[in-house]
């Protein structure tokens, strides 16, 4: 059971951490463009080809967790985006800002594996669904504060608003590195374990790629990655050039997203506790298809009142299926992997998040071009995929991985079916590694 301070202080970290984001994302390209003079198409560039060191960032994460505990790298990688921040202001050049948005990079690839291990550390079975619930209910409000507070603080006209946000996004990255630090973990940072666990360990990454059934629970999330990326990527030209609705409705179609995320997420996933993992992820997954099938079916509605209407509907049918794929997935993924390379094993996931999100501008933007319809009918395939996949790889999976209420600890006499649930978790995870 997660201790109420130590929740406490999880999601006062997320608010800080949220908010600050909140107040940079939506200005990165314009605060280099304003503080370089660089072109705005420079500046794009210059920050893709920083970016690229995330992906560096994410498996050497998983080793250090492995190595030094999750909350090391979680604090770690907090102060290093806050230093990346901290020099956002001294950038004079592409040089400067390429090494500094590097930094910044590094820091958010050892975000997701580091994360996803720490919640697995300080909270089991269904108090580890209930936290990221409150996680992202949580981090979409400080997302959409920090945004507001952006926009306030630009409102003034002032050169020197520009670096106020990013010194205070930096401080807000301190700031949520101090308070993880004060988290404890169960165990302690360098757990005993026993000999066996040592040499899986050692085992490295070939142990992860040879187990085939997280291989597949990795592959089969990433149409759905591509999936959520339409709505920051895909809908705004879809709904504007094709559907021919008013620019300004895009920004509202975000907040019914993100609001209703905030609001739904911990009700929504009270009620999804009961049922098995793999089965909510799949019902996710589904509706997903159905609200890409939705946006492909309204190219073809000629009254505009109806076909934004439909675009409000559509809308909010992605942001249910967001609710009932996206915490479940989280607890069910980090639950299904070993605990003593679970670093590793997030660092592989977290490559089904992270290619997509590189590669969806340039692949939802070139199918849009070629077939608007074709782009979301190939999307509503892909994850009605992932839905099949997850319900076969169900029996495969580890039962504590399936159920939330099946206790992880040993200890835990919750479950008086314990004992038996246990074996038959051993009993598939030892029939997943090839």
């Amino acid at each position: 059971m997660t201790r109420p301070s130590t929740q406490a202080r999880y999601m006062a970290g997320m608010v800080v951490d949220a908010t600050g984001s909140g107040m940079y994302l939506p200005l990165s390209l314009l605060f280099f463009h304003h503080v370089t003079g660089l072109p705005i198409e420079r500046v794009g560039v210059i920050m893709t080809g920083a970016a690229l060191f995330s992906l560096v960032g994410n498996p050497i994460a998983g080793v250090l967790v492995d190595r030094f505990g999750a909350r090391a790298v979680v604090v770690g990688g907090y102060l290093v985006r806050a230093v990346g921040f901290a020099a956002y202001p001294l950038v004079d050049s592409p040089l400067t800002m390429f090494l500094a948005v590097a930094l910044v990079a590094l820091g958010d690839g050892s975000y997701p594996p580091s994360i996803q291990s720490f919640v697995a550390s300080i909270a089991r079975g269904a108090d580890r669904d209930r936290l990221l619930a409150a996680q992202r209910s949580l981090r979409n409000a400080g997302l959409g504060a920090g945004g507001l507070i952006a926009g306030a603080a630009l409102g003034l006209g002032s050169d020197a608003a520009y670096r106020v946000i990013v010194l205070v996004s930096a401080a807000a990255f301190a700031g949520a590195a101090l308070i993880f630090r004060t988290i404890p973990v169960p165990g302690g940072r360098a757990p005993t374990v026993p000999r066996a666990a040592t040499d899986r360990r050692s085992g490295g990454y070939r142990l992860v790629l040879r187990d085939r059934t997280f291989l597949a629970l990795t592959l089969q999330n990433v149409p759905t990655a591509f999936g959520y990326m339409v709505l920051s990527v895909a809908l705004p030209v879809y709904v504007t050039q094709e559907l021919d609705v008013p620019a300004s409705l895009v920004g509202v179609l975000y907040a019914v997203n993100t609001v209703g995320i905030a609001l739904l997420q911990i009700p929504v996933t009270r009620r999804l506790i009961r049922y098995r993992r793999t089965r909510t992820v799949a019902a996710g997954a589904a509706t997903f298809a159905a609200s890409f099938a939705a946006f492909a079916l309204l190219a073809g509605v000629p009254a505009r009142p109806v076909a934004l209407a439909g675009v409000f509907a559509a809308t909010a049918l992605f942001t249910l299926g967001e609710m009932l794929h996206g915490a479940p997935l989280s607890a069910l993924v980090s639950s299904a992997a070993p605990e003593e390379t679970r670093g590793r094993y997030m660092a592989v996931y977290q490559f089904s998040w992270a290619i997509p999100i590189t590669l969806a501008p340039a692949v939802l933007t070139a199918l849009l071009s070629l077939s608007p319809v074709s782009m979301w009918l190939l999307l509503a395939g892909g994850v009605s995929c992932s839905a099949l996949t997850m319900l076969r790889l169900e029996s495969r999976l580890p039962a504590r991985a399936v159920h939330a209420r099946i206790p992880e600890d040993p200890e835990d006499p919750e479950d008086p079916e314990d004992t038996g649930n246990r074996r038959d978790a051993t009993a598939t995870q030892k029939a997943g590694v090839d």
